[in-house]
């Protein structure tokens, strides 16, 4: 007999980002392409004085799949 754990909150399927942070992702890879590298820290490093985050989840959200993006492009 197989067993599979069953899991409430959905933690066996993957993570997906809300559309704002999509969106958002976009706008600053469409702006600053040049400047972003595949590393989330300098990307995170640069986009502090580049645009105003709420607070540090949401940059963090946004930087990640800039980076995703940017990750994406260069393949």
């Amino acid at each position: 007999m197989l067993l599979y754990k069953t899991n409430i909150r959905g933690d066996t399927m993957g993570r997906i980002r809300p559309t704002f942070i999509k969106r958002i992702a976009r706008e600053i890879v469409e702006k600053y392409s040049k400047e972003l590298s595949r590393d989330f820290y300098k990307n995170r490093e640069f986009l502090e004085d580049k645009v105003k985050f709420p607070n540090d989840k949401m940059k963090n959200r946004v930087v990640g799949y800039v980076t995703t993006l940017v990750k994406r492009e260069m393949a």
